[in-house]
């Protein structure tokens, strides 16, 4: 009974536990470091605090610039300096026939329902904002806990589940290599994408440069999607504002980025081996889902350790039927 109350309680700001799970298993390494000159509460304490200054406060910014020119990018769709019958006009004069009337009667639903969603998500995120700074508390005590005794939360975990030392090893070693390619390698590939097409976007002269490189970066997170998202609109765009040579350029220059993929993610995440296309899809969209925005990471590793979980219960009972 103890148990379910215990579960029931974490499950109230589960995505905010996720989230410090996440940061632990990256700024772990860090702690380890630290601990060699430092006690380990204060090495936990020094590295929430330089994370916030570091990482946290710049990013905050970022996105609060990225909003303020995301908002200026709209000024033009308002004041009808761009329309669509403009948009139409132009790409018919340099061969492309585009009937956005069409498109937007074949897609009108699910373009109401999206937009709606957006307008209800924005909403709630801003009437919800003091259970975010309560959860964000959450996340900072989580972090500084599993930082300072994630060793010894993660031996009691061990001398608790009953299962072999040798599969507990081989469960921790692949769950390792789920999180390191879905965190860190991911993230690292998207963080480049995003860089190389900002680089482009500053040589282009486009507006709203800081709003592009994010919007780039998280479309980078997302599986199927990618860069092409982000440097399609503006390769179009610049052909629209009778820029062709820019455009034609930069729609090889986001080919090139969007093929990078295919060479920074083994490089990057070849410790991992390879990974299911399907679990990451699946993974990243219903993370989202259930979890927001750290479903983006939490998501793959939930259902690839779920994977593995079934892989190495089959494999045992090989063994012991043979046995």
């Amino acid at each position: 009974m103890s148990a379910l109350l215990a579960l029931a309680l974490v499950s109230t700001y589960l995505s905010y536990v996720l989230f410090a799970i996440v940061l632990a298993y990256v700024l772990t390494p860090v702690q380890r470091r630290l601990e060699e000159h430092v006690r380990s509460m204060t090495a936990a304490i020094l590295l929430i605090v330089a994370s916030i200054l570091v990482v946290f406060i710049p990013l905050a910014y970022v996105l609060a610039i990225a909003i303020q020119q995301g908002v200026t990018l709209l000024t033009p769709l308002q004041e009808g300096e761009i329309s669509p019958d403009g948009i139409q006009g132009r790409l018919e004069s340099i061969g492309y026939v585009v009937d956005f009337e069409l498109l937007y009667e074949t897609y009108q639903e699910p373009i109401t329902d999206g937009v709606q969603s957006l307008a209800l998500g924005t909403l709630s995120a801003v009437s919800g904002l003091p259970d975010v700074l309560i959860g964000f508390t959450v996340t900072a005590f989580v972090l500084f806990a599993l930082l300072r005794d994630g060793d010894r939360l993660l031996a009691w975990l061990r001398s608790v589940v009953p299962i072999r030392d040798g599969v507990q090893r081989d469960l921790l070693e692949q769950l390792d290599n789920l999180m390191w390619a879905s965190v860190v390698g991911n993230v690292a590939v998207a963080a480049i994408q995003a860089g190389l097409i900002g680089i482009g976007l500053v040589v282009a002269g486009i507006p709203g440069v800081v709003f592009l490189i994010v919007a780039t970066f998280v479309l980078a997170l997302l599986p199927l999607v990618g860069a092409f998202g982000v440097w399609v609109p503006v390769s179009t765009y610049l052909f629209v504002i009778g820029r062709p040579v820019a455009g034609g350029a930069f729609l090889v220059y986001g080919s090139v980025v969007s093929a990078s993929d295919m060479y920074l993610r083994p490089a990057l995440i070849g410790r991992s081996g390879t990974i299911n296309v399907a679990i990451i899809v699946v993974g990243i969209f219903g993370g989202v889902v259930l979890f927001g925005a750290i479903g983006l990471f939490i998501g793959p590793v939930v259902l690839g350790g779920a994977k593995i979980v079934l892989d190495l219960s089959a494999r045992e009972r090989g063994q012991s039927t043979t046995g």
